[in-house]
């Protein structure tokens, strides 16, 4: 609807917000920013919008974060100019390398001022060139409202990604003749988001499909963005065909279903690894090859013909050349191609093509299992990730990077878009923020952070938020007294010299820095207690933190070596 109102830059940004489908807006306030903070009270007073204070900008930007890949909608944050905008860039970063659509208004010192240097100007548009799908500096109010349009268009139309607003102070106070602009009267000159036709590839696809005895589907977040995990599961239940996810493809398929692999890489699953070493036709669905995912590329799936479905023209060959490649959105491309297959008089799925290897995949699966250590009196972090996972199977899970992520990853088995993690940036102090997004975005269920004593420490001033807003949701510290992932490779590439990587002197005592926030604290330390501390911890209908005191040198196995190819793990049980 569109109507004319004499109003202010700010009043635009807001309604135009609103009127975009924006419930939520997370951020903090400052001198840039206030006449946009002084129009949220009003929106905010007739309950058509709440903002969500954090208590750090970064903090506030994986907050969005969190609530976009959670919900699928487009996260909002606000932050002032200067040091503000400039403590989003780590957030910013993750959400590019990610795929998040998340929308930053930045405040910014008055149109004059710019490029005198004025007390806490920054050149936040400059600063973030390489991290956005795109940017803008509003130097006029009359732009706003098509710029929000065109902000919503963008961060979610073909490959998702994060959009910055930058808006000085006085733009947001100049009185203007207001005209709402629909997002659907977006038309941007010379963009565009699919290049090919997917269906001249189909009989290609559907021959070699029919031709492999070893295929293998591996997946990552584009197929999560496109919400296609139900498709994906019909496509490799129909032919048979073992799947595999990158980190940022967990959730797409139940990973107890026997076509299930796990995740593959650096720390993946030894079958998934040994799989797609030895597979004839590789068939990425929304995945880029990234370096921790491959390998030594050149021996990456050596044997295979790849085909590459990407909603990105620009990945699709960057890594590795397809025989076939197809640019579309996943969910769209593999539903016709199913269509295709099923009215095909010669595409009738030989689900005894692939029953070799499927029996093949079977035997590495009981040869080279993730063990759960048993007969041990000390506290694992395979066991406590994998009783919580057997606990709260439904909930949504947030963690950090390091061990502990990669722990999580292979143990616990989520549901689509619960899972949440910085993969492609791997920004420690990720995991409490994203949480309270995936709780405002999810409000009657259970969310759970999985967090080590290192990460933690980074954010750990969001318990904040979290208090204020009595959000229920669940911190998991796996603590080790070590940077642990930092201590692995120490200890594996660099003689055994831990420089700088342990945590136990200056660490707080993590129960009572609970307890200080008004937070239930919990502390565990030995494997008898394991069992009535996570009923509790489960249970508790409120927020509580447990430190898990876990066994100190504890490595992350298998691993893949840098510069080795992904058959060539280490650390391997048997």
């Amino acid at each position: 609807m569109s109507f004319y109102k004499t109003s202010t830059g700010a009043f635009a940004l807001m309604d135009s917000l609103i009127q975009n489908g924006t419930s939520h807006i997370f951020g903090y306030p400052g001198g840039a920013i206030l006449p946009i903070y002084d129009e949220l009270f009003n929106w905010e007073k007739k309950s058509l919008v709440k903002h969500v204070l954090c208590r750090h900008e970064q903090g506030a930007i994986h907050a969005a974060d969190g609530y976009a890949r959670s919900s699928g909608y487009i996260g909002v944050c606000f932050a002032t100019s200067g040091p503000g905008a400039t403590n989003l860039v780590t957030g910013i970063a993750t959400a590019y390398m990610d795929s998040v659509p998340i929308i930053i208004i930045t405040g910014q010192v008055a149109r004059s001022f710019i490029g005198t240097d004025a007390f806490q100007e920054v050149d936040i548009f400059g600063i973030t060139l390489p991290i956005v799908k795109h940017s803008y500096i509003v130097t006029d109010p009359r732009q706003i409202s098509q710029i929000v349009a065109e902000a919503f268009y963008l961060a979610q139309s073909g490959r998702p990604g994060p959009i910055l607003i930058d808006i000085p102070k006085d733009v947001g106070l100049e009185k203007f003749n207001y005209e709402f602009f629909p997002i659907s009267n977006v038309s941007i000159l010379g963009y565009q988001t699919l290049v090919s036709n997917p269906q001249k590839h189909f009989p290609k696809l559907l021959k070699l499909i029919q031709e492999s005895n070893q295929p293998l589907l591996y997946v990552g977040g584009g197929a999560i963005s496109s919400g296609a995990s139900c498709v994906i599961r019909k496509f490799s239940d129909y032919f048979q065909m073992p799947i595999t996810t990158t980190l940022m493809g967990k959730g797409i398929v139940d990973e107890n279903h026997v076509l299930s692999l796990g995740m593959l890489g650096m720390h993946g699953t030894a079958y998934a690894n040994f799989a797609v070493s030895e597979c004839d036709l590789l068939i990425a669905l929304g995945a880029r090859f990234d370096d921790r995912v491959t390998g030594k590329l050149d021996e990456f799936a050596c044997n295979a013909q790849v085909v590459h479905l990407d909603i990105d023209s620009a990945e699709v060959g960057k890594n590795r050349i397809p025989q076939i490649a197809i640019v579309g959105d996943v969910k769209t491309v593999i539903t016709k191609f199913m269509e295709y297959s099923y009215v095909s008089s010669s595409s009738l799925a030989n689900t005894d093509q692939t029953s070799s290897w499927k029996q093949r995949i079977s035997f590495w699966k009981k040869q080279y299992p993730l063990l759960v250590p048993k007969h041990v009196d000390y506290l694992s972090p395979q066991e406590v990730l994998y009783k919580i996972s057997h606990l709260s199977p439904d909930a949504y899970f947030t963690t950090d990077v390091g061990q502990h992520q990669m722990w999580a990853a292979q143990f616990l088995n989520v549901l689509p878009r619960h899972w949440m993690s910085s993969s492609g940036l791997g920004t420690m102090g990720y995991g409490l923020p994203s949480a309270i997004g995936v709780q405002f975005a999810n409000k009657d269920k259970v969310v759970i952070c999985i967090s080590g004593d290192a990460s933690f420490q980074m954010n750990l001033q969001e318990l904040g938020t979290i208090a204020q807003y009595n959000l229920p949701i669940k911190i998991l510290i796996i603590n080790n007294k070590w940077q642990g992932m930092v201590r692995q490779w120490q200890q594996a590439f660099y003689g055994e010299r831990y420089s700088h990587s342990n945590m136990e002197k200056g660490s707080p005592n993590f129960v009572k820095l609970a307890q200080s926030f008004g937070i239930l604290g919990l502390s565990v330390e030995y494997r008898r207690d394991i069992d009535n501390i996570l009923q509790l911890f489960c249970s508790y209908n409120g927020p509580v933190m447990l430190n898990c005191k876990v066994k100190e040198e504890e490595n992350c196995y298998p691993m893949v070596a840098p510069g080795k190819s992904n058959s060539q793990m280490i650390g391997l049980s048997k």
